[in-house]
Parts: structure tokens; sequence; C-alpha cells
């Protein structure tokens, strides 16, 4: 069993001794944490909670409701949702903050509680780090009876949000209609599974294959769309029938694609080929990316004369830099698309129609366009490290040593070397250093990689 409290939510497994897991007890404490913390901050007293289709997800709203009503809030359900459709309903019900209840791409076994501002962004660093201690001081005062707060729902929020995507002027519904696009999604058993098809209708898509599009929470496979976790897709899409595959993850905030040939387009690819396109249709622009996020953002946003920006891992931090740079797009290479003119989230429903808009008006397969871009590999690795040593030294050891090169110390260290890069982070939660190595073919990223850990290994034994 496990909890894990951290600045952007709570999120754990469910079941076990409080504390321990994510129980109802759990809920409870960290529902009212940051229940009490919109009223404190924003005095505004209407909160907008959405759910993806996991199991324990009704329990866990019924339990986030309550809590909230019981501190005098208004609650507005959105029910089964989209983690971006949410964050758009926050800032449109002039709410002081949304919570969205999902695990992500974690298992079936997971939930959380991801914590949205008034803006429908995910709080601060700052924020969160009140909310915690709120939370672990159970610092919170319930409403009496006469003050409880109303609960109401709203189902219309889905259709407002494709409403949206349809009016923003990159998206070409014309020009992708007239390609009679044959398209096959899996959406994992989640909210995927209804809003991916209700946006490819919307969009003039005339052939939607399902795939896991039945929205009860019982995963048919791994949920993070890795390509070990994409068989079934890739069988179908092998038999050459379709255009193109759509994977989402159970909150629809992450996006991978299938060539028609039932090769993994890549998920790090997702971000630089819609990027490529909005670049091209704004006549260049700025984005940004996390640090373990691959180089060819940055060459495709350099071709087209913009200007690229690297963040720290995490949404809210590359939210943050993409403000401060005013970029067009940016994201993570998770599959993760942030597109600012319709809200600073990931947002898979934005890149979908932005990528088939893309697809439709250059008349290519999705092998040849995936061809067109600079092809990088990364190798993803991590060292464990035994809890005694200071892995904060060894990663400042490792910048001092290699000083000589381009150094980014904003989120680990990113070491680059021309058109290679090697980032070590700390995890938050075990004492393991991750290395992740980028280069222009497999071998010579693995090859980074070793290099580097062979110097970390050399540093801690010295």
């Amino acid at each position: 069993m496990a909890l894990i409290k951290s600045i952007s939510g709570i999120r754990g497994t469910i079941g076990g001794a409080a504390g321990e897991g994510l129980t109802p007890l759990d809920v409870v404490k960290y529902a009212a944490a940051f229940g009490t913390w919109v009223l404190d901050t924003t005095q505004n007293n209407t909160i907008v909670i959405g759910r993806d289709a996991r199991i324990s997800g009704e329990m866990v709203s019924k339990l986030v409701a309550a809590t909230l009503q019981g501190l005098g809030i208004d609650v507005i359900d959105l029910g089964l949702s989209t983690t971006p459709t949410v964050e758009m309903a926050v800032p449109a019900k002039k709410a002081g903050g949304g919570i969205i209840l999902t695990a992500s791409h974690n298992p079936k076994q997971w939930n959380a509680l991801k914590l949205l501002n008034g803006k429908g962004e995910f709080i601060s660093d700052e924020d969160g780090k009140q909310v915690l201690h709120l939370g672990d001081t159970e610092a919170f005062d319930f409403a009496p009876v006469t003050k409880l707060g109303q609960y109401s729902t709203d189902d219309t929020f889905l259709q407002q949000h494709i409403d949206a995507i349809l009016r923003l002027p990159l998206v070409d519904a014309a020009a992708i209609k007239a390609k009679k696009f044959r398209v096959v999604v899996d959406a994992v058993n989640s909210c995927g599974g209804f809003a991916v098809p209700m946006l490819l209708e919307a969009l003039g898509v005339e052939t939607v294959e399902k795939l896991f599009c039945e929205p009860t929470g019982d995963f048919a496979h791994n949920p993070e769309p890795l390509p070990e976790n994409l068989r079934e897709i890739a069988k179908t899409m092998e038999k050459g029938a379709f255009d193109l595959g759509i994977v989402v993850d159970p909150d629809v905030d992450r996006l991978a694609l299938v060539n028609e040939d039932g090769t993994m387009f890549g998920e790090e690819y997702t971000l630089v080929a819609v990027a490529d396109y909005v670049l091209q249709q704004n006549g260049g622009g700025n984005t940004v990316s996390n640090l373990s996020s691959t180089r060819a953002l940055r060459d495709v946003t350099e071709k087209a004369g913009g200007q690229y920006a690297a963040a720290a891992v995490g949404e809210v931090n590359v939210v943050t830099k993409m403000k401060e740079t005013q970029a067009v797009i940016g994201g993570e290479g998770n599959g993760g698309i942030i597109y600012p003119e319709l809200h600073y989230g990931r947002d898979s429903l934005v890149g979908i129609a932005l990528f088939l808009s893309h697809l439709a008006k250059t008349g290519l397969t999705m092998t040849r366009l995936r061809n067109s871009y600079p092809s990088y590999f990364i190798s993803k690795n991590k060292i464990e490290l035994t809890p005694e040593i200071d892995t904060d030294l060894v990663l400042k050891k490792m910048a001092k040593r290699y000083a000589k090169q381009p150094v980014n110390t904003i989120d680990g260290v990113k070491i680059e070397f021309d058109k290679e890069w090697v980032h070590l982070r700390k995890s938050n939660t075990e004492p393991i250093i991750r290395i992740y190595a980028e280069s222009e073919s497999n071998a010579t990223a693995d090859h980074l990689a070793n290099k580097i850990i062979a110097d970390i290994k050399e540093i801690i034994s010295a």
C-alpha cells in the first residue's frame, strides 16, 4: 500500500491502514485541507470536481463532495470527465478551484486528488505546501448545519470543451472531413472511451473503431500509453485498414499515436508534430517542454524561427515557463500537449484535433510524417542508491565534473553534448537517480547513459 503526498496532489493505492494507502480517512482529510485553502485564499465557496472511470472513482468522489459541502462549499460535479475538461470548467464556472479524481496513468488500484486553482491550472509549489500543512495539522473548521454547501451536477462540459476546440482557428474540421480518415481508438476503458469518439465525430472522421472504450475502469492493459502496453491496437493497425491509431490514458491528458502499419509514432513526437503544425500556421513562435523531452522540439522550433526553452519536469513548471516566454505551444514528451489558445493544461483532445488538421493538410501518411522529423532516441535508466548517500551532493559533483559542457541545474543536472544530452534527476519518493540520455541512435544513447552511470558510481566509491 502507498500514499504519496506531493505539492500537486495526493495519490495512493486504495485500501489498507490510514496514512499508508488512499483510505477514506485520507481522502476526507486532504479534501478538507484543499477546501479550507480555497476558502482562505479566494473567499470563493465553489469547487468543481470530476473523475476518470477507475473503479474507486465513485466512492472517492462522494467522499470529496460531502467533505467540501461540510466546509460550506458548493460543489459542481462533472461526473465522469477528462482532466482538461475539468480544468476548463473551473474558470467557466467562476469557481475557486477544482479537484480531479484520477491517478492518471497509474494502474487501477490507484486513485488521486489532483488540485486546481481558480484558473483551472495545477496549484503552485507554494500553494501545495500550504494545502499539505493544513492537512497534516488538520487545521479545518466545518460549517454549521444551516451553512452546508450545495451539491449540483453538470454533464454539459465535455460538449462545451469540444465546441471550444472546434472554434479554434487552427482546427480545420473541413480538411479533416475531406480526408475520410479511418481511426482506431484505445481508451483503456476510461473516459477517453466516450470523449475521443465524440470529438472525432464532431471533426467529421469517417470511421472510428473502438478498442477498450467502455468506461468501466477495469483497465484492459497497463494504462500508461507506452509501446509495450499497446499490442492490441498495434495488431489492429497492422491489418492495414486504418489511417492512424489514437491512444489516451485514463484521464485523457496524454496522447500517443500509432502509425498506419502498427508501428509507434512515438509519444515524444506527439508534441513535436503538433508544435510543427502550430509553428507553420503561426509563422513561428516560441515553444517549451521539460528537460527530459526530446531535442526534436527545439529543432523544429528553431527551423521555424522561434526560440525553445526548457522547464523543470512537471506540468506546473512547463506552464510557468510558457507564460514567461509567451510560448505558442508546449508540453511534455509523455504525449502532453499544452495549447494556450484553449487553456494552460495538457489536453489530448485539442492535441488530436490539431494533429488531424496537420495530417490532413500535409496529405502524408503517419509513417511519412514521422520520418520528416529529426530522429532521436531516449534511453531511460536509473541507479539505486543506499539511503545514507547524499544524492544532492552526487548531482553537484556531476555538474562540476562536466562544467565545460552546457549544464542546466534547474531540475537535477542536464548536460548537453552537441545534439546529445543526459538528464539526471533524483526521485522524490525513493533513493534513486533517474538517468535519461538522448542521441541519434539507441546504441549511442545507451552508451552515453552507461558512461554517466559509471561516473556516478566512481563518485560514490571515492
